[in-house]
């Protein structure tokens, strides 16, 4: 009897030092996480957003706006699987119907001046679908062969071109990566740019901390990009004597950044995936304690709290406002936003359903596509 059991403590000490290598963390220290008081004090309005059923699918990380007012994201198979996903389609009066079989997980989304919707596929990178429901892949690599493998966030600018980010080059998206991703604190993936007419890709930021949600400014002088691991959004310039240049629009925020959009007074909603771990924060410093949280069953990692948190943000990163659901029983993640006549419509990465929030009447309301 003794003999089994010391057998079996060996084999799961085994498994565990096993797994702990599979894993090479970056020592971090993340700054102290910013209290919720002043412009950031909990408050309940996310409580009184509606549910948008999504019909047993899970995920919709970017939603979009056709002329007509019918909405768009993509999604995958369930809570735990990426490998399969649509992109779906609610009409104006509610009903859900398929509008493109992806075969896997679509993340952003943003229609072209011409129709066409302009997506990132988990399963074939950068593509286009036309009207008529034809599939072009634009790009599934960098200048420099590196795989557009979990291609995430997407604006376009008033010139065609395409922005997106890719949050790695090495894997495919799954949970257990997801979490080796938040650990590593490795900077892959990154920022680019797409231009339709010359069908060339350029790398803008090069190595990203799961590099996210992406949007350009008002005026269109510079983009932007979550990085959620690290807490932040990053702005790149693209003109004025900045341009080719990037630095930090907004630090040490009170949680993981995820999707970010804009309004038409050009200040930004940011989404966010959950509130920081405490738990997490205190172990990023020492690279041995990450590898053997990492090698522990599942059930004894940290897990993300449901959170619900969105701000809104000045054009120069000030936050302006904020909305929660602080025990998450009605929006328990907010990470993809967007305003669309007077409301927000507000996804994530594993919820099944879109929530529908009525703006403050002390905002303006005029409709954001973009």
């Amino acid at each position: 009897m003794k003999s089994s059991f010391f057998l079996l403590s060996g084999l799961i000490l085994l498994g565990i030092m096993l797994k702990s290598c599979s894993i090479k963390p970056y020592a971090w220290t993340p700054l102290p996480k910013p209290e919720f008081s002043g412009t950031l004090t909990l408050n309940d309005k996310l409580k009184g957003l509606e549910r948008i059923s999504l019909q047993g699918w899970y995920g919709p990380e970017d939603i979009v706006m056709d002329s007509l007012g019918n909405l768009y994201c993509g999604v995958h198979r369930n809570e735990n699987d990426f490998s399969d996903g649509r992109i779906l389609k609610v009409t104006a009066d509610g009903k859900v119907e398929e509008f493109y079989n992806a075969g896997s997980w679509v993340a952003g989304l943003h229609f072209d001046k011409k129709g066409n919707l302009i997506a990132l596929s988990h399963k074939l990178g950068l593509i286009s679908i036309s009207p008529e429901k034809n599939v072009t892949v634009l790009a599934n690599k960098d200048e420099n062969g590196k795989s557009f493998l979990i291609p995430n966030g997407l604006d376009i600018a008033s010139d065609g071109m395409i922005y997106f980010s890719n949050t790695s080059d090495a894997s495919a998206y799954t949970i257990g990566y997801g979490r080796k991703m938040v650990l590593e604190m490795s900077p892959i993936g990154g920022l680019y740019r797409f231009e339709p007419k010359t069908k060339r890709v350029t790398t803008l930021i090069d190595g990203a901390y799961f590099g996210n949600g992406v949007v350009l400014s008002k005026d269109e002088s510079f983009v932007l990009m979550t990085e959620t691991t690290k807490y932040r959004v990053l702005r790149h310039w693209l003109k004025g004597v900045k341009a080719g240049t990037t630095e930090v629009f907004c630090d040490n925020l009170p949680g993981f950044p995820n999707g970010i959009s804009i309004r038409e007074d050009g200040s930004f909603w940011l989404g966010f995936s959950t509130k920081r771990n405490d738990a997490l924060d205190k172990i990023h410093s020492s690279p041995n304690m990450k590898k053997f949280v990492y090698a522990l069953p599942n059930w004894l990692q940290p897990k993300p709290e449901l959170f619900g948190m969105i701000l809104r943000l000045s054009e120069d990163g000030q936050i302006l406002k904020a909305y929660f659901d602080p025990d998450g029983s009605v929006a328990p993640e907010t990470g993809a936003v967007k305003e669309y006549n007077g409301y927000l419509y507000i996804g994530g990465d594993v919820v099944p359903y879109i929530g529908k929030f009525k703006i403050d009447d002390d905002l303006t309301t005029r409709s954001a596509l973009r």
